[in-house]
């Protein structure tokens, strides 16, 4: 979703005891279906707690979720799903998932646009896309590692971190999500034709 400041134009959904929602700016009850068709619209809302007034959009977004993965309509990888289970009560990623997720969606939303007008268009080759966008990912990556680790070393090139190939330390996160990174530009580097 585009849009995630909280502004006037801001939709409250009220949650009910009885869990029926109602959507304040059109005075009526609505369904999860209609919070989907709101994310899909990028119309900003919130839901509150009709008595309390307590925030339950996380909770309500992840319902959505869970029913659409439920009948069927599955995007999330099973492998995906396990990772992101491990992650919750692990050491440090609570704090750079949430950022890194967010950042990778909005990446994926913008290139899934610059692809559709690359196939629309005709363009020869959509690869060439496909490896901008890949380096923009990995970029973005080291760019988010920088800000949440702020001792990490800033300006290791290619070459040296090619000689510092040393064995990922299992029990360390952060050291295994760089060994799986490096590995990946590897590949990326070997797709494209390079040393």
């Amino acid at each position: 979703m585009a849009k995630s400041g909280k502004g006037d134009d801001t939709v409250i959904i009220k949650k009910y005891a009885n869990r029926r929602l109602y959507d304040t700016s059109t005075s009526s009850y609505v369904t999860l279906d209609h919070l989907s068709e709101l994310v899909r619209r990028e119309v900003d809302f919130e839901v509150r707690d009709a008595k309390t007034g307590e925030d339950l959009t996380r909770q309500v977004l992840t319902q959505i979720i869970f029913e659409k993965e439920t009948k069927g309509e599955g995007a999330l990888p099973v492998n995906f799903l396990r990772q992101l289970i491990g992650f919750y009560g692990g050491q440090g990623a609570n704090s750079l998932l949430p950022a890194w997720l967010e950042m990778s969606m909005n990446s994926f939303a913008e290139s899934r646009d610059r692809w559709g007008k690359a196939m629309t268009g005709g363009m020869a080759s959509p690869f060439g896309l496909f490896e901008q966008q890949a380096k923009a990912n990995m970029a973005m990556f080291d760019n988010a590692m920088k800000m949440f680790t702020p001792t990490m070393p800033n300006a290791k090139s290619a070459k040296t971190r090619k000689t510092e190939k040393a064995a990922p330390d299992a029990d360390d996160p952060m050291s295994l999500l760089r060994a799986q990174m490096e590995a990946m530009q590897a590949q990326l580097d070997a797709l494209a034709g390079k040393d």
